[in-house]
Order: C-alpha cells, then sequence, then structure tokens
C-alpha cells in the first residue's frame, strides 16, 4: 500500500485513469464485433458502420490505450473484411 501522500494521490489518480481507459476499450471492442457482425448479415449497414469503428479506433490509439500500428492494423483488416464481404 501505498505510505507517502505523493504515492497516495498517484494511486487515486491511477484508479481513475483504469476507469476511463477500460471504458475506452470496451468501446472499441463493441464497434469492432459490430462491424464483424454485420459483415456477414448486412454488409451496406457494415460498411456505414465501419466509420464509427474507426472513430473508436483512433480514439483508443490517440490516448495510449492502443498503439498506433495496432491501430492502423485493425482498421486495415476491418475494411479488407468488409470489402470481402461485400463481395466488391
Amino acid at each position: 500500500m501505498a505510505i507517502t501522500s505523493s504515492a497516495k494521490k498517484a494511486h487515486r489518480a491511477s484508479l481513475k485513469k483504469h476507469v476511463f481507459n477500460v471504458r475506452r476499450k470496451r468501446v472499441l471492442a463493441d464497434a469492432t464485433k459490430s462491424v464483424k457482425k454485420l459483415i456477414t448479415t448486412d454488409a451496406k449497414e457494415a460498411r456505414e458502420s465501419l466509420s464509427k469503428a474507426y472513430k473508436a479506433i483512433d480514439k483508443a490509439a490517440k490516448t495510449g490505450i492502443i498503439k498506433k500500428n495496432t491501430a492502423s492494423r485493425k482498421k486495415s483488416r476491418l475494411a479488407a473484411a468488409v470489402k470481402r464481404g461485400s463481395g466488391n
């Protein structure tokens, strides 16, 4: 357990950041899952939800939840999957 006051404050801050990070990661996962699910059912909806997934991925990369190259790879693979699913 933290002893100094600065360590206690840092611990409180890390707990608050943890909440935001978990929330951001959850939004990222949900957006990605929704696109993958829509690819199999409705290609047009999948293309529309792709922008929401891009937004979630970019926000996660901007805040450091995932790295920049990971974000790029996720976006690329999602776009390729949507393209394969739509048949274009």
